[in-house]
């Protein structure tokens, strides 16, 4: 067993993934400010509750990586005090702590432990084109499909091609399931989570879904918030 710091900022640890915690209780936190942990991983994932930590969360249980999930109280502005603004200057979760390494930003996030500790990049060209879709999903489409404003036009233009690659591949990439279907298939499985959009024209997209959130890794995390 070791001992963890439990950041003041932090509202709890939670078990994520392999990981289990033995948590004290509220008055021994304020004397102590520590938690016991069983884990010996390094990396720790910050968080808020309905964040796109759940992504990150997600590609977490796929490659079985073990991780500390520190959740930050958003209601609190937690996010907006001095010792997290040392993780990331503008307020925002996701953030990852891996040893020494901080980096922010969820696209950014995904590719750097796929690249680290996932198996799917092997070249330049592979890590371009997974690059690709994690841009394409976080810009492109969430704008796309979450700004009411766009929907209407955007969905017209973004979802047929879609419907197209998938009526051909189980997966973005082919018959594997990849990150770059984590941050695209996050996106999508959000518009019938949040948006319970009509999909019914795109039925391989539909059918995409389903797979994904059937996925025990999204089950287990996104599935449920």
């Amino acid at each position: 067993m070791s001992f963890t710091q439990l950041p003041a900022y932090a509202e709890k640890i939670i078990p994520s993934g392999k990981n289990s915690f033995i948590f004290i209780n509220n008055q021994e936190k304020k004397s102590m400010n520590q938690v016991i942990t069983n884990s010996n991983s390094t990396l720790k994932l910050y968080g808020g509750t309905r964040s796109r930590a759940s992504i990150i969360q997600w590609y977490l249980e796929e490659i079985n990586l073990d991780y500390n999930y520190i959740l930050i109280d958003m209601a609190q502005k937690e996010h907006l005090q001095s010792p997290f603004l040392e993780l990331n200057p503008f307020g925002k979760v996701p953030v990852i702590v891996d040893g020494d390494f901080k980096l922010w930003e969820s696209g950014a996030i995904l590719l750097y432990l796929a690249e680290k500790y996932g198996n799917e990049i092997n070249s330049l060209e592979e890590k371009s084109i997974i690059n690709q879709w994690i841009l394409f999903a976080n810009s492109t489409l969430a704008t796309g499909l979450f700004i009411e404003a766009n929907r209407e036009k955007e969905m017209s233009q973004l979802l047929p091609p879609l419907e197209n690659i998938l009526q051909k591949n189980s997966y973005l990439l082919g018959e594997n399931f990849t990150v770059a279907d984590v941050a695209v298939g996050s996106m999508l499985a959000y518009t019938q989570i949040l948006l319970k959009l009509d999909l019914s024209n795109y039925p391989a997209i539909t059918n995409y879904i389903q797979r994904i959130i059937q996925r025990p890794a999204f089950m287990n995390t996104i599935g449920k918030r």
